[in-house]
């Protein structure tokens, strides 16, 4: 039996070429041997890359991180030795395995594998070194100069054999019948130690008749085919962080467990699914693969869910999604994944999904099937009533942040060269249009400054208004990893988020703000720096504009700022404040990284500006470890920003009254463009009620459960006399549409998203169009069938044209991303692969600017009537508004909205934990599943919105951004209240 796992050989199995880990770790190595960045800290060698960039322990102290240089500096170090008689040289601090694997000798292995700390327990890949007792593990020692090792000899193959066979008398044979027949590496093993037999039989104690753990949705845990290699365990603790599995007994009784239940679902698991990728038998295997076998087939593509962007392998059967593995080699996951989109693609092939249009007159006609041509020409037709009768400003459009770059740039291209005005905008205006104004006024880009590598060089991590671990749980595990390294760490959030506190991590400091008062505890902070002189003047000087830090300062150093003066504001005692400050300032390379919780606030501009601030004055952007950094929600909200879908801007964030733009874009649409900026979603909905606003095409939107003040939206969508959604799913907006376009899910899609860290990455279609037409199409058809000439052949071509027009992706095409695999923009002569770290050399935009960010108080205030404020957030296991991942298995976990209150909040009101409570502001009220807990502070409460049975949004207030009217979802004043019997029957039954 050939030994696919280790040997270097490709097998076709249908039309899937398999790679063998051994040509991923010669390209792995090779780019080592040219990474410029060594680090100092590592035990045993300098220039331990792999332990590094797997995110292993690095040998720092807690308080003092590495130091990274230049390999000027230091050279790595090369030691020649001698395996089986060949002499090879590699540098210090390889491993024997590796050693002999880059040169070409294999050696049979079962617990080493590429993404893992080796560990030596599985005792194959034993060797014999000259004038040493023993045989080593290969995996585990490290080579030294003219050492001499034999990797194959008559006691060798006994000693492999001999533990092969002990394996084997513990476990099934049942090849024939396994889920990963011809894909097992203990098979594999057996046939490469040439193990014809076992001498023990399979009568004596053993595994065989352990109980299959069935309990996760996704994937099955056999412990009868484990074989106690610890990968899983291992997988669980180096890649997810999360520590949820363990070996209970030891010796013969060893087995491997979820904690503390004992069963998946129950347990810590957070389905991320690395234990399930790292198994080497079929311990632990996913259900579609015990259902339908191994798949055949495999499509890189890019996962749809939120701003990481994970690249995932698709494999298939014919058109059958098998299973979603991620890639190794994806340049925003290396291999990792979260629950979302390793197992929560089967919305896909939901029953639930309208494949075909559907159009009415009116609202209260029941929906009727069409043809794609009555469709289209509906829309066009209705468009053009309601253009000649009301004028060209009275129709618009939203684009998606679910939907790619090219999807985008289509949808803001109708608008403007076929509607002929620019009202367009994307549900970026909801979640992160204060990062795009703030960043650009501050830097001269409206995206962040690193990509997320490189927090493996931060020594201190400032994480506000956001919530990796259940937010961006990929990224998330890089963060819990460098932290385990020794970085430091400081969280400003109203909840006691996981970061906070867990086993494995614990915050220096948590700046347990009070909602609304971001602005005034980072103005408290640079107070504090400029006081105690810890800014970089040198950064300061040569980088930034002169005039506006002058001006800066001189708001800063006012005594109102001061952390002593902000503590009665934010609820942070002014000492905590210093000590983050200084933490900050002085501990090294420091990141900020920011979510909603900055940005959905009346002045969530002003705290992007004060966080750009704090960036600047310290000299924390341009360099690996450091910048300003948005942790977009969705999988495209940097790329529909990117596209030019703001009412303002053409893509490449450039506006509508500049001239030579204008004519540029009007040279290639062959049209003259409006020079005056559009409607934003807000404007249209209030424009539509006022009835001067009549149509609107909505992509991949839902307006009704998204947006804030949900019964002004719905009055908006009944005044309009043509709203055309084009989704997968009927929404909660689509009770109040006229035509339904079916769209497509990502595996049915071509083109590109765009994730937090400006990486560009491919969507390449796995299955074809359920719906029978690519979004794009749609698109083109309705522009053409509206009188304008709009003509593609593939997403490609728009792409081309996108590069084109657009200066910071003049030189990405879809060659080059197949070539490189991601490219970070700008991307043009000047950086021809992209650009990783921003703002190196200088800023964008010349010198930076800083900008005055006073506090001013949200007009939301708690009141007798309404005494808690109300803040929201996401889950791990759904996704925005759930359209999606209510249509999964993920729903076993989490099937409604929850709301956390205070133990001494609760008790007041004489509410138990687990009841259902209604949520009513001035603007309305909702449901939500009540959770006692002390991860809110009193006064305040925090709830989900994945449920529209929640009624979140008709809580949250009309209260917005003063520069981008993005909502203040944030901050609601709020009473909280058990629901009479009546009512939680009437609930219950809805």
């Amino acid at each position: 039996m050939p030994l696919r796992a280790l040997f270097n050989v490709k097998e076709k199995r249908g039309q899937i070429q398999k790679i063998t880990p051994l040509e991923n770790q010669k390209k792995e190595d090779e780019a080592m041997l040219t990474d410029k960045r060594i680090d100092l800290g590592t035990p045993g060698s300098p220039i331990e890359w792999i332990k590094y960039r797997n995110g292993h322990k690095n040998g720092a102290t807690q308080n003092k991180m590495a130091r990274f240089v230049h390999e000027s500096e230091i050279q790595p170090k090369a030691v020649t030795l001698t395996i089986d008689g060949i002499e090879v040289s590699v540098p210090e601090g390889t491993s024997l395995l590796r050693a002999a694997a880059l040169h070409g000798i294999m050696i049979p292995k079962l617990c080493a594998t590429e993404s893992l700390e080796p560990f030596g327990s599985c005792r194959l890949c034993l060797v014999e070194i000259e004038g040493k007792r023993g045989y080593p593990a290969s995996c585990t020692t490290l080579v030294e100069q003219g050492m001499k090792v034999k990797t194959f000899s008559e006691k060798l193959a006994k000693l492999r054999r001999n533990v092969m066979e002990l394996y084997i008398s513990d476990h099934p044979l049942d090849c024939l019948m396994c889920p990963v027949d011809g894909d097992c590496e203990l098979q594999d093993m057996a046939g490469a130690v040439g193990l014809r037999d076992v001498r023990y039989g399979f009568s004596g104690k053993n595994h065989l008749t352990s109980p299959k753990d069935k309990t996760n949705p996704y994937f099955t845990f056999d412990p009868s085919k484990c074989i106690v290699c610890f990968r899983c365990v291992r997988a669980c603790d180096e890649i997810q962080g999360t520590l949820a599995l363990t070996a209970r007994h030891r010796g013969f009784d060893s087995v491997i467990t979820p904690g503390p239940t004992h069963e998946f679902l129950s347990s810590e698991c957070v389905s991320c699914g690395a234990c399930v990728m790292a198994c080497p038998t079929a311990a632990l295997i996913e259900d579609t693969v015990i259902e339908k076998g191994l798949p055949l087939k495999s499509t890189i593509t890019t996962c749809a869910y939120c701003g990481v962007g994970c690249s995932f392998e698709a494999q298939t059967q014919g058109n059958e999604v098998i299973r979603m593995v991620p890639y190794k080699n994806g340049h925003a996951n290396h291999g990792h994944s979260c629950v979302k989109g390793r197992f929560a693609w089967t919305y896909a092939l939901s029953p639930e999904r309208p494949l075909k249009p559907m159009l009415r007159k009116k609202i209260e006609d029941p929906w009727k099937e069409v043809s794609w041509e009555e469709a289209i020409a509906y829309v066009a037709s209705e468009f053009k009533r309601i253009t000649d009768k009301y004028g060209r400003n009275s129709i618009g459009a939203v684009s998606s942040s679910r939907c790619t770059n090219e999807e985008d740039y289509l949808v803001q291209k109708l608008v403007r060269a076929v509607f002929h005005n620019n009202n367009i905008d994307t549900c970026a205006r909801v979640c992160h249009s204060p990062t795009g104004y703030g960043l650009k006024a501050a830097f001269g880009t409206s995206a962040g400054t690193n990509p997320f590598d490189s927090i493996q060089f931060s020594d201190v991590i400032f994480v506000i208004g956001a919530n990796p671990t259940d937010g961006h749980p990929v990224f998330g595990s890089q963060m819990k990893r460098r932290l385990r390294q020794g970085a430091r760490l400081i969280v400003a959030d109203p909840r006691k988020i996981d970061l906070v506190k867990t086993p494995h991590i614990r915050a220096d400091y948590h700046l347990q703000l009070k909602p609304g008062t971001n602005v005034a505890l980072l103005n408290a902070i640079a107070y504090t720096i400029l006081e105690e002189g810890l800014e970089d003047r040198k950064f300061i000087e040569e980088k930034c504009d002169k005039v506006s830090f002058e001006k800066w300062m001189q708001f800063v150093r006012k005594p109102e700022n001061a952390p002593e003066a902000v503590q009665e504001i934010t609820g942070v005692p002014a000492e905590t404040i210093r000590a983050a400050a200084r933490l900050y300032a002085t501990g090294g390379n420091a990141a900020i990284y920011y979510g909603l919780g900055v940005t959905e606030h009346s002045q969530g501009t002003t705290a992007v500006l004060a966080i750009a601030n704090l960036a600047m004055l310290t000299g924390n952007v341009g360099k690996e470890g450091a910048g300003v950094n948005p942790l977009r929600g969705q999988n495209n909200v940097q790329g529909s920003c990117d596209m030019g879908s703001f009412p303002h801007e053409f893509s490449g964030y450039r506006h509508v009254s500049d001239f030579e733009t204008r004519m540029l874009f009007e040279g290639a649409w062959n049209v003259p463009l409006d020079p005056e900026p559009g409607l934003r979603i807000t404007n249209m909905l209030t424009e539509a009620v006022y009835g001067n606003f009549k149509g609107i095409y909505v992509h991949g939107e839902d307006l009704t459960q998204s947006d804030p003040d949900s019964n002004h939206v719905i009055q908006a969508l009944k005044s309009m006399e043509l709203v055309v959604l084009h989704d997968i799913f009927l929404n909660e907006m689509s009770k109040y549409c006229h035509v339904f376009l079916p769209g497509c899910s990502f595996l049915e899609k071509d083109g590109t998203f765009t994730n937090a860290e400006r990486r560009i990455q491919r969507v390449r279609q796995v299955m074809p169009p359920r719906c029978g037409k690519q979004e794009w199409e749609v698109i083109q058809e309705i522009a053409q069938a509206m009188g304008y000439p709009m003509h593609y052949n593939h997403p490609s071509e728009i792409m081309d044209e996108i590069a084109r027009l657009t200066p910071t992706f003049r030189g990405v095409s879809y060659e080059k991303l197949d070539k490189l695999g991601s490219i970070q923009w700008p991307c043009n002569e000047q950086a021809t692969e992209g650009t990783p770290v921003m703002h190196k050399e200088k800023f964008f935009r010349g010198l930076g600017q800083f900008h005055i960010t006073g506090y001013v108080p949200t007009p939301e205030k708690p009141s007798r009537r309404f005494p808690l404020i109300l803040t929201t957030g996401r889950i791990l296991h759904h996704y925005n508004v759930g359209t999606q991942t209510r249509r999964t298995q993920n729903v076993i976990w989490f099937k409604e909205d929850i709301l956390e209150i205070h133990p001494s909040d609760a008790e007041e009101r004489g509410i138990k934990d687990g009841e259902l409570v209604e949520v009513t502001s001035r603007k309305g009220s909702g449901t939500f599943r009540c959770k006692i807990t002390e991860r809110v502070q009193p006064g305040t409460v925090y709830a989900t919105f994945h449920f529209p049975e929640s009624r979140a949004n008709i809580v949250t207030t009309e209260i917005s951004d003063w520069a981008t009217n993005c909502p203040e979802y944030k901050v609601t004043a709020v009473q909280v209240s058990a629901l009479a019997k009546e009512a939680k029957e009437k609930t219950v039954a809805c």
